[in-house]
């Protein structure tokens, strides 16, 4: 870690392909951190079970399909290690123990299971796993001595109780961690196909696996302004899901005068949705190519995620050793 500013720890849970939601949202920044920062990289699959209990039996290959979307955006096994959250089995031990001292009160007040719970459709009610959720992302976090967690503002509540819960512990077992600081980010809203915040759930997205012919013809079905019917009608382009592609990828000069055309009513969608189809294309075509390279090389995918695995259950291994000696859980070791 010499020379960086501290130590960084995040993930994605894999429930999914990732899209270029997640691309311009995380990736994109992640990538730029690692010169900055010790990154740790986890694809949380203990997380996924939180919701996705019923339905395991794809997690290996969503799992891959997670490496292989990082290892094409850019995230390098060389200056970052990758790994899966449940081949280092000591964030379960971590868990377990932080959740002696976490009061359960403090979970109930969570905005996620707040939102989570009015979304369950068993009828036996939330698991202790969803209730835990913060308790297994603390361990996650504190694992490695995080000092800094790239997050949205949205995020910042979650990111307290973490704080809260080292707090707690430190308070009564010693300063053994440190209390992880938000990296503020502001992270791309890109809407999907439809009009809608691009997510898996509402099969609007344009996935970093699509060939570019299915990124051509997502992007032509894609939703325009509702009140520019036909050429010659003024547009909206503020209002235009269109024109955020334009914003995100064309230049300055450019963008402008896609702004005036389009006001002017002399711009048609079809036209715009073409130039912005292939800015798009120019600025995220490489990932979307690297990736159909990496798909065809599990070999090297299984490598680095065991690699990893390896390097990040090191740490994890120091610190369990610590935190079960503040504890007096060593006596027989």
């Amino acid at each position: 870690m010499l020379g960086k500013k501290g130590r960084i720890l995040s993930g994605h849970r894999p429930t999914g392909l990732l899209h270029i939601g997640h691309y311009e949202g995380t990736l994109r920044n992640w990538a730029a951190l690692q010169d900055e920062y010790d990154c740790f990289f986890e694809i949380a699959d203990w997380h996924a079970l939180t919701t996705g209990y019923d339905d395991t039996a794809d997690m290996p290959e969503r799992i891959e399909q997670i490496a292989i979307d990082w290892l094409a955006s850019g995230l390098d096994p060389e200056r970052s290690t990758l790994f899966v959250q449940s081949h280092v089995p000591e964030h379960a031990e971590l868990c377990l123990l932080l959740g002696m001292v976490t009061p359960v009160s403090w979970l109930e007040r969570c905005p996620t299971y707040k939102d989570q719970i009015a979304n369950l459709s068993d009828g036996a009610g939330p698991g202790y796993g969803l209730l835990g959720y913060p308790v297994l992302q603390a361990a996650d976090i504190i694992m490695y001595k995080a000092n800094v967690v790239p997050v949205g503002e949205d995020q910042l509540p979650h990111l307290e109780l973490t704080r809260e819960i080292v707090r707690r512990f430190n308070n009564f077992f010693g300063g053994i961690f440190p209390e992880p600081d938000a990296l503020l980010a502001e992270f791309a809203a890109v809407p999907g196909i439809d009009g809608r915040k691009m997510s898996k759930s509402y099969d609007n997205t344009i996935n970093l696996s699509d060939t570019l012919d299915e990124v051509a013809r997502k992007m032509k079905s894609m939703f325009t302004d509702p009140e520019k019917l036909r050429m010659g009608d003024p547009g909206h382009p503020e209002r235009c899901p269109v024109f955020v592609y334009q914003r995100m990828y064309n230049d300055p000069a450019r963008l402008d005068e896609i702004k005036m055309q389009c006001e002017a009513g002399e711009l048609g969608c079809v036209q715009c949705k073409l130039e912005a189809t292939e800015r798009l294309i120019e600025a995220v075509g490489p990932v979307m190519e690297r990736r159909a390279e990496l798909a065809g090389n599990l070999d090297l995918v299984h490598r680095v995620l065991r690699e990893g695995a390896e390097k990040a259950g090191a740490v994890a291994a120091d610190t369990m050793a610590e935190v079960r000696g503040a504890m007096s859980l060593d006596s027989t070791r």
